[in-house]
C-alpha cells in the first residue's frame, strides 16, 4: 500500500522576520511544490495551512499561517515538509519516486526472474535511470523507458521489465 503522505522538501532557514521560510524542494521542480494546497509537519500528522508559496531560484519560499516570526521559522529548520498524495493529481503514467524505492522488478518474459530492487532514482535529463541492486549488492542501471518498464504495479510494490541487452549480463 503506497504511503498517505510523502516527502516534499525541508525547511532549510528564514527568509526576512515576518515567518516566511526558505524550503530545500524535493519535488520535480519548485513550481510542483507551489501547486500544492497544504502542506504538513511531523510525518503528515500536522496540517499546515500554505498562506503564501513561491518559486525563488532552486528553492521555494513560503509563508504558513500562523507562523509569523524569524524565531518560530528558526524553530522549524531542518524540519521535513510532507505532502499528502491526495493534494496531486499524477499523469498517466508518473508516478512518486518515493513508491518506486524498495520496489522488486522482475523479467516481463519470466516471471521466476527478479532482477533485484530499486535503490535509488537519479535524474538525467534525457530520462530517469533506476539504480537497481540483486540480491548479492551488486548494482545496475535501468533507463526508465518505455521500451524496458513494461508494468509499474505501485499496490503490490513490482516493476515489470523488459530489460535491453547487456544490462544484467556481460553481452555487448
Amino acid at each position: 500500500m503506497p504511503k498517505q503522505f510523502l516527502e516534499a522538501g525541508k525547511i532549510v532557514g528564514m527568509h526576512g522576520v515576518n515567518g516566511d521560510m526558505r524550503v530545500e524542494c524535493w519535488c520535480n521542480s519548485p513550481e510542483f511544490m507551489c501547486r500544492l494546497p497544504r502542506l504538513y509537519l511531523n510525518n503528515g500528522h500536522i496540517q499546515m495551512d500554505v498562506e503564501k508559496i513561491r518559486p525563488h531560484k532552486n528553492i521555494v519560499l513560503l509563508k504558513l499561517k500562523n507562523i509569523n516570526d524569524a524565531t518560530s521559522v528558526l524553530c522549524l529548520k531542518n524540519e521535513i515538509i510532507w505532502l499528502n498524495r491526495d493534494d496531486v493529481k499524477l499523469e498517466e503514467g508518473e508516478h512518486f519516486i518515493q513508491d518506486l524505492i524498495g520496489m522488486d522488478v522482475i523479467d516481463a518474459d519470466d516471471k521466476n526472474i527478479n532482477y533485484g530492487k530499486i535503490t535509488e532514482v537519479s535524474a538525467t535529463g534525457a530520462n530517469d535511470v533506476y539504480h537497481i541492486k540483486n540480491k548479492n549488492n551488486k548494482e545496475y542501471l535501468l533507463p526508465a523507458i518505455k521500451d524496458v518498464i513494461i508494468e509499474t504495479d505501485i499496490d503490490n510494490n513490482v516493476m515489470v521489465i523488459r530489460p535491453l541487452k547487456g544490462i544484467f549480463d556481460d553481452e555487448n
